[in-house]
C-alpha cells in the first residue's frame, strides 16, 4: 500500500474537510503513541554490594522491554550497599510492574522511581577538544559560562570536566562540537531524593 496517497475525510454535507496523506497520518499516530506512552524514568535501586546483583537488576529491565539510556553503579557511604541509578524508557504500566519485581529480588533493599522535580539529578561529562592558539581562549570563555573545569592542557587539545543536569551538559556539548571533539565520556545521570 502506497503511504503517501492522499485521502479525504468528508463531512455529512459531502464537502472535503481535510486533505492528508496516509503516511502523514501514520507518522502522527506513531508520534502520539510514543509521546503519550513511552516516557523516560529515573530509577534508583539500593542493593547489597554482592556479585551478580547488577546482572539481575539490568536483566529485569531488559526482560520487560525497557531500553536503558544510562546506568550508574557505585558503593554508597556504607560499603555493604551500592546504588544503581538507571534512566530507562518505557510506559507507566510496565514500569510499575518492574519496580514491584525489583522489590522482590533478594539483594534489593529499596527502589525509588523519581518523577520530575523529586530529585537532584547530575551528570558528569569529560570531553577532549581540539584547541590551538586561536581557539583556546574562546573555549575557555565557554568553560567560564558553564562553570566547567579544564582538567588537562596539551599542546593541541584540552580535556574539560562539566557537571550539571542533562540540559546543561548537552548545551555545552553543542557549543564545543564546532571546535572538534576528539573523545567523550559521560557518566549518565545520578540522582538523590530532595
Amino acid at each position: 500500500m502506497k503511504t503517501d496517497r492522499p485521502f479525504r475525510r468528508r463531512n455529512p454535507g459531502g464537502r472535503s474537510v481535510h486533505r492528508v496523506t496516509v503516511g502523514m497520518a501514520r507518522r502522527a499516530a506513531s508520534a502520539f503513541l510514543f509521546l503519550n506512552h513511552t516516557m523516560r524514568h529515573t530509577i534508583s535501586v539500593l542493593v547489597e554490594n554482592k556479585f551478580g546483583v547488577l546482572a539481575r537488576v539490568s536483566g529485569m529491565f531488559s526482560g520487560r522491554g525497557f531500553n536503558i539510556d544510562s546506568l550508574n553503579v557505585a558503593p554508597t557511604h556504607d560499603a555493604s550497599l551500592s546504588r544503581i541509578t538507571a534512566v530507562i524508557k518505557g510506559d507507566d504500566a510496565s514500569l510499575d510492574m518492574v519496580t514491584k519485581q525489583l522489590r522482590k529480588l533478594i539483594n534489593v533493599v529499596d527502589v525509588v522511581d523519581f518523577t520530575e522535580g523529586q530529585a537532584v539529578v547530575r551528570e558528569l561529562l569529560l570531553i577532549k577538544i581540539k584547541a590551538d592558539g586561536r581557539t583556546r581562549s574562546e573555549i575557555m570563555q565557554i568553560c567560564d559560562i558553564f562553570r566547567a573545569k579544564v582538567v588537562n592542557v596539551a599542546h593541541d587539545a584540552l580535556i574539560i570536566e562539566v557537571t550539571g543536569d542533562e540540559g546543561k551538559t548537552s548545551a555545552f556539548l553543542k557549543l564545543v562540537e564546532a571546535f572538534g571533539v576528539l573523545e567523550l565520556a559521560r557518566t549518565g545521570q545520578l540522582a538523590l531524593r530532595r
